[in-house]
């Protein structure tokens, strides 16, 4: 089995000093990204950690396909302990900044402690150098990558860096890459800023050099001769679809389906998109490089759940102004999912829904923490009762776009997750609309029968993650390419996704997570039925507990 080599750089941002250790028993058994910065995690964080304290980390990893030119790698993995969900969380972004972190020559950061000043972290193969930068205190993100083109010559593919809203404690502060792409869920964008560091850059010329099979550029040519829509409209292209089906959430959620849905479709988005936009090394370029020649307003984006979160959800029907929405998120350093979310929230509880000029105002006062900004800083589990709203979230995390009272196998997914109601854990929605060929498809009612294919592609999810390996390789990488690529059989792979899934689980369930917390806001059709099932399959007790994993991070359950 391939994975990534490299040793582990611990970097102490309280005294700027730095370490190094082997870990080859962690990435001979998960592989690279989230799997082995989840296990570094397990192994390095205590399980009672305060999110935003000192002894919380931020683990930066990317995967062995890296360093491969091959289309669907231009991504990497952060992980760390949520301020928004209290519970263990990796993000993955895509960008630029994958090959430069591997030209490291480090197979995994560790950012840890609190640096006594407002800083930046330069990493390269010939070692690790602190900057302090008080001049940047409140920088815009934008700004943080001038300065750093300015002063030290790396564009933004180099860097990953905090707005505003990261450095004030945003709970759902993103980190950004390549200045316009996010690790975005979960706000390890506020971890960031509690260490006050402002960004990390990575560069050298020191990557492995690793021998793959030539299904790589078979990959690669696929991505680049395929005529898929989303090389038009991204993920914009589902849009319509998830409204005909009522799966569109709208108006904070009070309604499933947007009667304004033409504003914000994927032909709006196509319309305004300029030129292509693509991650590292990926012929597939479905990016969304957006601008409006009649406002000025530039961004990459809006993608779907951008659409849902600042369109339907908060009643606007006009995609600039969502542009607008995912521009200032950009700029600030917000995850768009979670500001919109939020904000419609407060619109909700307002009755303010469609108010454009409000809602640009909020994206600010979040990002500063202003005003009433300062409350929807906390997300909505956090302020829900104050607002007097119902509470639109599982442990913590907000829903994504794909409504699971229309798609019930999301809705499982969504309450199994052990990140919260993130669509990306599972993907679920795709097999439901169907993204998928019919054959392998699953009626949209009902949760019965589905617990094991929810199971199935968590796992398969977290096998792509530790690759790293874009989702919507989907179709694209099939197990057989996965067998050849990692040089281990398919259920192989699939145990290392299935052993990730578990520690993040026992993890989380030190911190006191349980089935309680496995619970949606709406009733779903044999649910309950269908997460027992679920639990045992995944060898878990009935109250979603997971033994202490084995010497190896298995289940002990499973041998």
């Amino acid at each position: 089995m391939i994975n990534t080599t490299g040793r582990l750089l611990e970097v102490d941002t309280a005294t700027a000093s730095s370490t190094e250790r082997p870990i080859d028993r962690i990435q001979e058994r998960f592989i690279g990204g989230r799997g082995v910065a989840t296990r570094i995690a397990y192994e390095t964080i205590p399980f009672d950690v305060d999110p935003m304290g000192p002894m919380n980390s931020l683990i930066f990893t990317t995967g062995p396909l890296q360093t491969s030119q091959m289309s669907f790698t231009g991504r990497m993995n952060c992980t760390g302990v949520s301020p928004l969900t209290d519970g263990l969380v990796s993000s993955n972004a895509g960008g630029f900044m994958s090959r430069h972190f591997a030209a490291t020559g480090y197979g995994a950061v560790q950012l840890v402690g609190v640096a006594a000043e407002l800083s930046i972290v330069h990493v390269t193969d010939a070692g690790v150098r602190f900057e302090a930068v008080p001049q940047l205190v409140d920088a815009t993100v934008p700004e943080t990558c001038a300065y750093i083109e300015e002063t030290h010559g790396l564009g933004p593919e180099h860097v990953a860096c905090i707005g505003p809203a990261g450095e004030r404690g945003v709970r759902f502060a993103s980190i950004m890459t390549s200045e316009s792409r996010a690790f975005g869920r979960g706000g390890l964008g506020a971890v960031m800023g509690s260490k006050r560091i402002k960004a990390i850059t990575f560069d050298g010329s020191s990557a492995p050099s690793l021998e793959l099979p030539d299904v790589t550029m078979d990959v690669h040519r696929e991505a680049a001769t395929s005529d898929h829509i989303m090389k038009e409209q991204g993920t914009t292209s589902v849009t319509e679809l998830a409204n005909e089906v009522d799966a569109l959430p709208t108006r904070y959620f009070s309604e499933q389906s947007f009667e304004g849905v033409e504003g914000i479709s994927g032909d709006r988005v196509a319309e305004k998109k300029y030129k292509k936009g693509t991650c590292s090394a990926c012929a597939f370029a479905c990016k969304l490089p957006t601008r409006d020649e009649a406002t000025g307003i530039e961004t990459e984006g809006p993608e779907y759940e951008t659409v849902m979160a600042f369109g339907s959800n908060c009643g606007v029907d006009d995609i600039v102004d969502v542009m607008r929405s995912n521009a200032l998120c950009d700029r600030f350093g917000v995850d768009t999912i979670s500001c919109g979310n939020t904000i419609a929230a407060y619109l909700s509880a307002e009755g303010r829904f469609g108010d454009v000029e409000l809602i640009t105002d909020l994206v600010e006062q979040i990002a500063y923490r202003e005003g009433v900004g300062d409350l929807l800083a906390e997300g909505i589990a956090r302020v829900h009762e104050d607002l007097g709203i119902e509470d639109w979230t599982v442990k913590g995390l907000d829903f994504a776009a794909h409504d699971g009272r229309a798609l019930h196998g999301q809705g499982l997914a969504y309450a199994t997750s052990n990140r919260g109601a993130d669509h990306m854990y599972s993907t679920f929605y795709a097999w439901e609309y169907p993204l998928v060929d019919s054959a392998q498809s699953y009626e949209r009612r009902g949760t019965a029968g589905k617990a094991a294919a929810v199971v199935e592609q968590e796992n398969t999810r977290a096998l792509e993650d530790c690759g790293v390996v874009c989702r919507f390789s989907r179709g694209t990488m099939t197990p057989d390419r996965y067998e050849t690529l990692f040089d281990a059989s398919y259920d192989e792979l699939l145990d290392v996704g299935a052993s990730i899934v578990h520690l993040e689980r026992h993890f989380n369930n030190q911190r006191g997570f349980d089935s309680s917390d496995d619970v949606l806001p709406y009733e779903l059709p044999d649910l309950q039925t269908s997460l027992m099932e679920y639990y045992d399959l995944r060898g878990w007790t009935r109250d979603g507990v997971a033994p202490a994993p084995v010497e190896g991070g298995e289940s002990a359950a499973a041998d």
